[in-house]
């Protein structure tokens, strides 16, 4: 893995290298204060339309305005209602028609101040209106910061399932402040935490052992939380520079999130009941006890995750998930709508142990079924 490089004002900066299309991901507290400079320096004499909502308004709007007017960078906001259920088309069409009302150009850009909601959704505006502008993600929560502000993807929920509809666009830059993550609610920092396990699960076992000793710090903030948040980022940039479009590898990044999609889905979306990130830990729960079952994986490794994603506090079972749940068939059914599914055979994101995950594709619907019927019934 390439190492993130410091700075002189100890900023990390991650280099997502894809060509023509390369973008560098600044990783430091404060950022949001220079945004204004930084656009500036990017994309002169851009405009500029924020899109956030109303929690991140409340928060970190004025800031970002008063940096860009400092910067003398002409921009518009725009504001949508907080959680998943921003995700759809009639939110889509309107920021469409607000963005083309503001007489914003192809060359001026679109700027997502928020979580992954909010990063998605923009990110697909912006790759959509006059056939792409520029986009820049300014992340305010640890999961979107080492996760869904990297590496392109946008998108839209449907009712069929998750991230259906949307597109691969990069953004031009990625502003990553640490500071932010101060005002999440600590519910939202576990979720986000989430992800960045993942990364030391999916292929870095030397990084699971670092978070296994670091994690209080991560969540306390200072050096620590920038460095979680730097090294998960130039896990995913390797990932997707290696393939961007999701061919092969890079769908290894999807480590717990066929099993946590479904179970989004299964509660529509009810952010009172589950939240992406806990969606994640309970998925890469049930990767690891499903490829144990399928005799790859070892009793302790399972031991471990589990342990430590209780010791952060993140849900790790389906009963966790308030409320009731729907049988086995209907979960294989929402998770036959998975992105990864190819001529309507079911892909896993499976493991051999802690830092080795692979893609298994042809997976046999009867296992996952009398799988998630133990978990259910458990």
């Amino acid at each position: 893995m390439t190492s993130p490089q410091t700075d002189t004002n100890a900023q990390q900066t991650v280099r997502v290298e894809l060509g023509t299309r390369s973008y560098d991901i600044a990783i430091g507290r404060g950022l949001l204060y220079q945004a204004g400079e930084k656009i500036a320096n990017l994309l002169p004499k851009a405009r500029v339309a924020i899109i956030t909502d109303e929690t991140v308004a409340g928060l970190h709007l004025q800031a970002l305005q008063a940096s860009l007017d400092a910067a003398d960078v002409d921009h518009v906001s725009f504001t949508i209602p907080a959680g998943e259920s921003s995700k759809r088309f009639e939110l889509f069409d309107r920021l469409c028609d607000d963005v083309l009302g503001a007489r914003l150009e192809r060359g001026d850009a679109i700027v997502a101040l928020g979580g992954g909601v909010v990063g998605d959704l923009s990110g697909f505006v912006a790759a959509s209106v006059r056939r792409g502008m520029k986009f820049i993600q300014i992340p305010t929560t640890l999961l979107a910061q080492v996760d869904s502000s990297v590496g392109g993807k946008t998108g839209i929920n449907s009712r069929h399932g998750k991230n259906l509809v949307g597109a691969f666009y990069q953004p031009a830059l990625v502003l990553a402040d640490t500071a932010v993550l101060d005002t999440l609610p600590l519910r939202d920092f576990r979720a986000g935490y989430a992800e960045v396990a993942k990364y030391g699960l999916l292929g870095d076992e030397p990084f699971f052992a670092w978070l296994e000793a670091n994690w209080q710090a991560v969540f306390a903030g200072g050096p620590e939380r920038d460095e979680a948040v730097a090294r998960s980022c130039q896990a995913k940039a390797d990932v997707v520079a290696a393939d961007e479009f999701e061919g092969g590898r890079r769908a290894l990044l999807n480590l717990g999130h066929t099993f946590g999609h479904a179970l989004e889905s299964a509660v529509a979306y009810a952010t009172e009941r589950l939240v992406h990130g806990e969606g994640v830990s309970i998925g890469m729960m049930l990767a690891h006890e499903f490829s144990q079952k399928l005799g790859l994986l070892s009793e302790d490794d399972v031991a471990r995750v589990k342990r430590h994603l209780l010791e952060v506090g993140l849900p790790i079972r389906i009963q966790d998930i308030p409320g009731q749940m729907p049988p086995a068939d209907t979960l294989l059914d929402i998770i036959a709508q998975d992105k990864k599914v190819s001529r309507g055979e079911l892909t896993f994101i499976l493991t051999r142990k802690i830092g080795e995950s692979f893609v298994e594709k042809g997976v046999d619907r009867a296992q996952v079924q009398e799988f998630l019927k133990e978990k259910l019934d458990a």
